[in-house]
């Protein structure tokens, strides 16, 4: 559940005396359950009429409790569910009427259990290229023009990895700001030579007899890949000249 602050001070960053949060103090409050959103997130999903802050006689955004748990649920299901932001805004919608909200099911079936029904939405683990165009909500052109820039891969069974989701919503949403995706190779590039550094340090762990030590390499990959890309984006900003709130 989101806490939300009932006070603070300062003009671009405070709640107001009547609860209303700006839209810094809801970066923070969202934050310590999605770390990598962003105020380029929030205002993308106020351009899709997922959110709707009041605005000040200046012009500032200014949003409620309802709004912040509104965002939280979008976050998570995008998250968890890569559901695409048409189909979150019927279930939101939904819930607002007070009707109830089945998501789809995630996880792979146990032994022994009988087979449920196809999910609505693509797995945690694999999904399948028309699960990975809803989610993205591109066609099968855009598609087919990020994987000959290595943008998306397929793996050889013909799906996808459920981290190529994000990818795709990423490079759509860059889309919207005129970067292309050709202009996206110099990143994926960048991203490999990063990847390959990670896998040079953890690549004893990998080989060890000890089946804990391997075990532990996995750990290890994730708590490299979170830090490169913290010093990925702390240089991006230092380059820019710009920080993030």
């Amino acid at each position: 559940m989101l806490r939300t602050p009932s006070g603070g001070a300062g003009d671009g960053t405070a709640a107001t005396d009547s609860g209303l949060m700006s839209i810094g103090t809801v970066l923070n409050v969202l934050r310590e359950e999605f770390p990598e959103v962003t105020i380029s997130k929030i205002r993308f999903l106020e351009s899709e009429g997922l959110v709707e802050p009041r605005r000040t006689p200046s012009g500032y955004r200014k949003f409620s409790a309802e709004d912040v748990e509104r965002l939280g649920h979008v976050l998570r299901m995008q998250r968890d569910h890569y559901l695409p932001l048409k189909v979150i805004r019927e279930y939101l919608d939904a819930m607002e009427r007070g009707e109830p909200v089945q998501l789809p099911a995630l996880g792979r079936q146990r032994s022994g259990e009988p087979a449920a029904d196809p999910p609505e939405g693509p797995s945690r683990a694999r999904i399948g290229r028309a699960e990975l165009l809803a989610a993205a909500g591109i066609d099968e052109q855009e598609l087919k023009e990020w994987e000959s820039y290595g943008l998306v891969t397929p793996l050889e069974e013909g799906v996808y990895d459920a981290e190529a989701a994000t990818v795709a919503s990423l490079v759509a949403e860059l889309g919207r700001f005129g970067i292309e995706p050709r202009h996206l190779r110099m990143m994926k590039a960048a991203a490999e030579r990063e990847a390959g550094l990670i896998d040079q340090v953890v690549a004893p762990l990998k080989r060890h007899r000890n089946p804990q030590t391997r075990a532990h390499a996995q750990a290890r990959t994730k708590e490299l890949a979170a830090l490169t890309v913290k010093l990925h984006a702390a240089l991006v900003q230092t380059a820019l000249g710009v920080r993030l709130p």
